[in-house]
């Protein structure tokens, strides 16, 4: 008897499939950011540690503080703010 998937990855086969496989640079681990700065999340499939929910790919909030090895990144999704935690190689600077 089938199931359906309700795991954090279910139904994104697509989109978080990567052209080129393999593990991402050390210097995309050891990014920093300042609190205020906006980052786009796009996530890097081959790293687990840290993933932000796939519903959130694509999205720009601004980064609120560090915690431990990764940060607290405030989102607007759907009228509300969330707040996410997000290993830095899931994240890249946005200017503006």
């Amino acid at each position: 008897m089938a199931f359906k998937a309700k795991g954090p990855r279910a139904r994104s086969r697509h989109k978080l499939r990567k052209k080129v496989r393999g593990m991402p640079k050390v210097n995309s681990m050891l990014k920093s950011f300042e609190i205020g700065d906006k980052v786009a999340i796009v996530i890097e499939p081959s790293v687990h540690t840290g993933m932000p929910y796939h519903r959130f790919h694509g999205r720009v909030g601004s980064v609120e503080k560090k915690r431990g090895a990764s940060y607290l990144v405030r989102v607007k999704d759907g009228g509300k703010t969330k707040l996410l935690i997000s290993h830095p190689v899931h994240l890249k600077k946005v200017m503006g």
